[in-house]
């Protein structure tokens, strides 16, 4: 990768809204193929994106970490290390810690 496109990346990275798709797709006109790239430095750690009518990105053991829907309705979840769910967040405000 140039220099000028890592800057750019860089750039979202430290930019990006939720909900992440949507805001990758028109504000900042992404290719599909680079959102694993920008999701990967949002989330600090290597991710799998299955894309369909959701969205959904998957951590590196599996773990659904995020996922939106074409509406922007969203929803993230973060793991402990033994891959129980111990936090959730979505669009509309509801936080479940399960710590």
């Amino acid at each position: 990768m140039n220099k000028k496109y890592i800057k750019y990346i860089s750039y979202i990275v430290k930019d990006i809204e939720l909900p992440y798709f949507k805001c990758m797709r028109d504000h900042y006109g992404l290719k599909q193929e680079e959102y694993e790239l920008v999701l990967s430095k949002v989330f600090n750690q290597p991710v799998t994106i299955k894309v369909n009518s959701v969205n959904h990105v998957y951590d590196q053991n599996g773990n659904k970490i995020y996922y939106e829907t074409s509406n922007g309705y969203w929803s993230k979840m973060e793991y402990d290390t033994n891959n129980n769910r111990i936090y959730c967040e979505d669009s509309n405000g509801v936080i479940r810690d399960n710590r």
